[in-house]
């Protein structure tokens, strides 16, 4: 009993937050059973948004303000591309990335001050690479 209360205690402590890496060459987020390694080379834009837009999750959860996963959005269902979504605070700003041309990416930080310096680090990073 003792080890199932440490394991689910691991598992929630993975999905508590986005941990992230900020590399000289790309950026690493491990949310949970995700992870996500983007190079700044293949970044086409990052955006803020306020809200993601309607989707389908393949795999994931949603739990209070909290979304994370593999998700699908409604409009693009036939080409069946996959969008990384990993959402700390839904009533917050979220930072929009698109890299390799189409591929999405959602995320933000429970703490806004925190998601304004990642935004602004990526920021830099494409605009120094134009």
């Amino acid at each position: 009993m003792v080890l199932t209360v440490i394991v689910c205690l691991m598992a929630f402590l993975a999905h508590y937050k986005n941990w992230t890496k900020v590399e000289q060459d790309k950026l690493k987020i491990l949310s949970g059973f995700y992870y996500k390694k983007i190079s700044y080379a293949q970044l086409d834009s990052v955006l803020w948004i306020d809200k993601i837009p309607p989707m389908e999750r393949l795999n994931g959860f949603s739990a209070w303000e909290k979304e994370k996963g593999i998700f699908r959005e409604f409009k693009d269902s036939l080409t069946d591309k996959k969008v990384n979504v990993y959402v700390d605070n839904l009533s917050n700003r979220k930072i929009k990335l698109v890299y390799n041309d189409s591929l999405k990416f959602y995320m933000n930080y429970a703490d806004s001050l925190k998601t304004d310096q990642l935004f602004n680090l990526l920021k830099q990073r494409i605009d120094s690479a134009q």
